[in-house]
């Protein structure tokens, strides 16, 4: 045996892709559905089973940073939260984030990437450009810790060491607000710790953070004023905040997206195979549960199927998505 794993044979159907009248393929999960006051309202799946949170946790770690001497508000500490795409005003901030603390680019420990918004890409290689840590969607958040660091006298060049003192406080604000301990610990694909935990603590944690105040406070109303910063053009969380700008939405890899509505409760939802596509049209059939309504979530609730390059089939949530809680 390789390592731990999650246990999915036993977990449902919550997404069918169909073409035409036949569905050609189906994607199975966990998903949970939370009320303002924490109870369970739903769920699929195995809620309590650990899984790695990858990006969506984000804006926890932001709120740890704040808490640790962090001076960061607006569009900068919006895109702390985020998984930006690469595009100029994404980099940009970046670069004037890191010069007005008297660091570059080079300070940066996330792997260079190129742009993943497709025009930003194409524009640099254009240019005759190449692969820069600033265009890595975690740069935002890689930025933040730097700044932490120096509001604290912590080791700039080490900071992505599992027992840096950065580091350590993030686990354990994470922990907080998940509400349980974070094991197994690994490597995030940007460099940074990744701990595992229950979807059921990261619905709670993003309820903490849709209703707190403080520093919490502080970061929702960073990802509410910019939510371009939190994703970019034509992505999911940006399109979802700034049409409903209650809601706080933070997509993760493998199939992870948590959100959020003040006053109502949180969503959660992880897609086994860790495909994108399968993952919103079950965020918003947990919105609605959580009464919210708009025409985003009716553009959002189906992907479409393509043949020939015109739409000949969708992608939905199952019809009996979410069991009611016993």
């Amino acid at each position: 045996m390789i390592g731990a794993r999650n246990e999915f044979e036993g977990n449902p159907i919550l997404v069918e892709v169909a073409r035409g009248d036949l569905v050609e393929s189906v994607h199975r999960g966990s998903a949970l559905v939370l009320g303002a006051d924490g109870d369970t309202l739903a769920s699929a799946g195995d809620p309590e089973a650990v899984t790695f949170p990858r990006s969506s946790v984000k804006p926890i770690q932001a709120i740890g940073m704040l808490q640790a001497g962090l001076r960061l508000d607006g569009a900068p500490l919006s895109i702390a939260t985020g998984s930006h795409s690469g595009e100029p005003e994404h980099v940009d901030c970046v670069r004037r984030t890191l010069e007005g603390a008297g660091l570059s680019v080079e300070d940066l420990r996330c792997p260079p990437a190129l742009p993943m918004n497709e025009a930003a890409r194409d524009a640099v290689l254009a240019a005759g450009g190449g692969a820069q840590r600033a265009y890595m969607n975690c740069s935002g958040k890689h930025t933040a810790m730097l700044l932490t660091c120096l509001a604290n006298g912590w080791p700039t060049a080490s900071y992505l060491d599992g027992e840096h003192p950065l580091q350590v406080n993030l686990r354990s604000v994470l922990g907080d607000y998940a509400g349980e301990e974070l094991e197994p610990v690994t490597v995030d694909g940007c460099g940074a710790p990744l701990f595992g935990m229950t979807l059921s603590g990261l619905a709670r944690s993003f309820l903490r953070l849709s209703d707190g105040a403080g520093a919490a406070r502080v970061v929702a109303d960073a990802m509410r004023a910019h939510p371009f910063f939190v994703a970019g053009t034509g992505r999911e969380d940006t399109e979802l905040m700034t049409a409903l700008p209650h809601v706080l939405s933070k997509a993760g890899a493998e199939g992870v997206h948590v959100a959020a509505v003040p006053g109502a409760g949180s969503v959660v939802v992880k897609i086994d195979d860790g495909n994108e596509r399968a993952r919103m049209p079950v965020v918003v059939a947990g919105l609605r549960l959580l009464g919210v309504t708009g025409d985003v979530l009716d553009r959002l609730a189906t992907g479409t199927v393509l043949g020939g390059g015109r739409p000949v089939g969708t992608i939905r949530a199952a019809s009996d998505v979410f069991a009611p809680a016993s």
